[in-house]
């Protein structure tokens, strides 16, 4: 079944939402069955709506006060092509106590690149692999989280192509990590690429997910090398959307490392219920411009939220995070530790919010925002927040920015290291704390090495 690709240009995009952004440009929907195409669709309709009455953000929103998207505004984006990856060239981001692998290029599904050995029952595809039986369940989760009204949220919406979905269907123990790998590809023309993921696990189930977002150059000519092209601009639009049910648990990595040039704008949503336990550590390392949205829906008692946060930029890089937890109900509790390691000239933000509303007795609540600037021209931001109206809570934040400690320098070159080997020990030190709560000992080598000075 062929369906036309809605031509958002001819319903008054352009004037909408920026004349100079052309990230609107869609792909046609990449899955075939038909009931789910005309599912997508409908989805895509709706939200095509909500970007005709939308605007860009500007610095004069509270929201995005620290964060120009003027760079990003100014690049003429075409929509990402499809594109086929050699295995071969994935090899160095495999993680080898991943069992199962899926891999998305320009945000499509790539089944010549994926490997899945999983538990029966248990989904780690797309939607056009996603067994009938999980299909009618499809429309209550897909795009129903709030937030969807978010302009970038809307825009990856209206522009659905494929949808990454992992199903963990109840009292199953998925006992090996599920590698999600989203590349995209990019040579000489600016693209935008708007991967989708939906995670349900249902009531007693546990999983350990990886989303990763990296770049991949293709469609070089055959004299020419990546040196010599440059480092790629393209933009990624990444929304995913993730489902507890009653005692599930879900411990979840995110990691992006975009090209130097690109753009990143992520959104990551996470509804848990009763009894459920949600563990997030997001890594930041690449592009130019980044911003990740995380947003954590209590909808039960006794719900438990850990969120760790790592951030390391340098030259010009500008890094976004902003965290919004709602504690609703009784008994909740939440942890979140985020940490900026910012050099040269780059720019950090942390803003995060936690709402304890009055039914939401006996929380437990604590953030901490930890920064360490290696450069006197390195800027941070930060902003914690705790609106709290309910009255028998434990509740708690904070945030630090630093130097690396001289006397601690002096310290480790008096043992025998040189200046710059006693800084990066030092810096190490500082971010272990976030990466060595991932459970994946392979990944936790490969982020610290590129900590490193």
């Amino acid at each position: 079944m062929s369906i036309q690709t809605p031509d958002l240009n001819q319903v008054g995009v352009v004037s909408s939402v920026d004349a100079g952004l052309s990230l609107y440009q869609t792909q046609a929907i990449a899955v075939q069955e038909p009931e789910l195409v005309s599912l997508l669709q409908a989805i895509r309709d709706r939200a095509s709506v909500t970007v005709q009455q939308s605007q860009l953000p500007t610095t004069r929103d509270e929201e995005w006060r620290f964060t120009d998207l003027s760079a990003l505004k100014s690049v003429n984006f075409q929509a990402a092509p499809s594109s086929t990856l050699n295995l071969m060239a994935l090899e160095p981001l495999l993680l080898p106590e991943a069992r199962s692998r899926s891999v998305f290029v320009n945000g499509v599904y790539a089944p010549e690149l994926s490997a899945v050995t999983l538990p029966d029952g248990v989904i780690a595809s797309n939607l056009d692999e996603l067994p009938p039986a999980y299909r009618s369940q499809i429309e209550k989760h897909l795009a129903q989280l709030p937030g969807a009204q978010e302009v970038f949220t809307a825009l990856n919406t209206a522009a659905i192509a494929d949808v990454a979905v992992v199903w963990i269907p109840k009292n199953i123990i998925v006992e090996t990590p599920i590698h999600l790998l989203f590349i995209s590809t990019a040579s000489h023309t600016p693209i935008v690429s708007q991967p989708r993921c939906l995670v349900v696990a249902e009531s007693n189930s546990s999983v350990t997910l990886i989303e990763d977002y990296f770049n991949q150059m293709t469609n070089l000519a055959a004299e020419e090398t990546e040196a010599e092209v440059g480092e790629p601009i393209y933009f990624t639009n990444a929304v995913t959307e993730i489902w507890l049910a009653e005692n599930a648990q879900v411990n979840h990595t995110r990691i992006e490392r975009d090209s130097p040039e690109a753009f990143h704008i992520g959104k990551t949503a996470i509804a848990q219920a009763r009894d459920s336990r949600y563990t997030c550590t997001a890594i930041t390392l690449g592009a130019k411009l980044s911003r990740h949205n995380l947003e954590i829906y209590q909808t039960g008692e006794q719900t438990q939220t850990i969120l760790n946060g790592l951030t390391k930029i340098s030259g010009n890089q500008l890094a976004d995070t902003h965290s919004t937890l709602a504690l609703n109900h009784p008994y909740g509790t939440s942890h979140q530790q985020h940490k900026c390691i910012v050099g040269d000239r780059a720019h950090a933000v942390f803003n995060g919010k936690i709402f304890v509303p009055k039914p939401a007795q006996q929380t437990d609540a604590a953030q901490l925002n930890r920064n360490l600037l290696l450069s006197p021209k390195a800027r941070v931001d930060t902003k914690p927040q705790l609106e709290i109206t309910a009255d028998n809570v434990k509740c708690a934040h904070g945030a630090t920015v630093s130097q690396l400690d001289d006397d601690e320098v002096f310290y480790l070159q008096s043992r025998g290291l040189n200046a710059t080997d006693a800084r990066s020990l030092l810096v190490n030190a500082f971010a272990a704390e976030i990466i060595n709560q991932i459970p994946i000992p392979s990944l936790q080598q490969t982020l610290l090495k590129t900590i490193n000075l």
